[in-house]
């Protein structure tokens, strides 16, 4: 199985930023353009990128359409998300050059209609995002930038789109998130064991190189990587080469 290496770009007001644990109110922005910073990832080997409208996930609707366009045509194949609500957000996403869309307070609000968009638009355009905190000794699932309560847990949605035919699912541990704490290694493991036909993409905390290989090793399909590229933890051939 291939291991996929993919950079984040987070996007608020147009500028690249990291929340700690998806708290708006806890920000850092970088001093750097979007479109540069997408060239130097594309330099250094990587052929995915991951965009996250912020804004968008908040608000519920697209405020970065453009740049993510944009984003697309630096020659990088780019999974975006945030603020997709129906049907009409994701074909927007895809005609502006979108590889794959990342489904994500929807997939948790309405799996079935979810389950409909994997059927017309394929597994393979569509990357099912299950962002989860720990509470009471179940994986809670918040929604709209991670600001709402959710009332499924994480087990019953991968379940249901395990059955549903999905392909790809990114599961962030939103307490890890911009914290440069480690991997929840765990979480992969479970999740591997409840769906091994998802490719899991790992998400949330990653501090080194280390946190890439035990990823691999529990499963996962892929690692996103936000901070720990952002503030020089390592190089992005680096964890290439690794």
């Amino acid at each position: 199985m291939n291991f996929a290496i993919i950079p984040a770009i987070h996007l608020r007001e147009g500028r690249v930023v990291r929340l700690q644990q998806g708290d708006y109110d806890r920000q850092t922005r970088y001093d750097v353009d979007p479109l540069t910073l997408a060239a130097s990832y594309r330099d250094a080997g990587a052929r995915w990128l991951h965009v996250v409208d912020l804004d968008g996930a908040r608000v519920g609707r697209f405020t970065q359409l453009a740049l993510i366009g944009q984003l697309a045509r630096i020659g990088l194949q780019v999974q975006a998300g945030g603020g997709v609500r129906d049907v009409a957000d994701v074909q927007r996403l895809l005609d502006a050059g979108a590889t794959r869309v990342v489904i994500g307070s929807i997939a948790v609000r309405a799996p079935e209609t979810v389950g409909g968009w994997l059927r017309d638009f394929g597994a393979g355009r569509l990357v099912i995002a299950l962002d989860a905190r720990q509470r009471d000794g179940a994986w809670q699932l918040p929604t709209a930038g991670w600001t709402q309560a959710g009332d499924a847990t994480l087990d019953e949605r991968v379940r249901a789109y395990a059955t549903a035919g999905a392909g790809h699912l990114l599961c962030t541990d939103i307490d890890r998130d911009g914290m440069l704490g480690g991997l929840n290694i765990e979480l992969y493991r479970h999740l591997g064991t409840l769906a091994p036909t998802l490719a899991v993409q790992a998400s949330g905390g990653v501090r080194d190189l280390d946190d890439l290989c035990t990823a691999r090793a529990a499963g996962a399909a892929g690692v996103i990587l936000g901070r720990a590229l952002l503030e020089g933890r390592f190089t992005l051939a680096e964890a290439l080469a690794c």
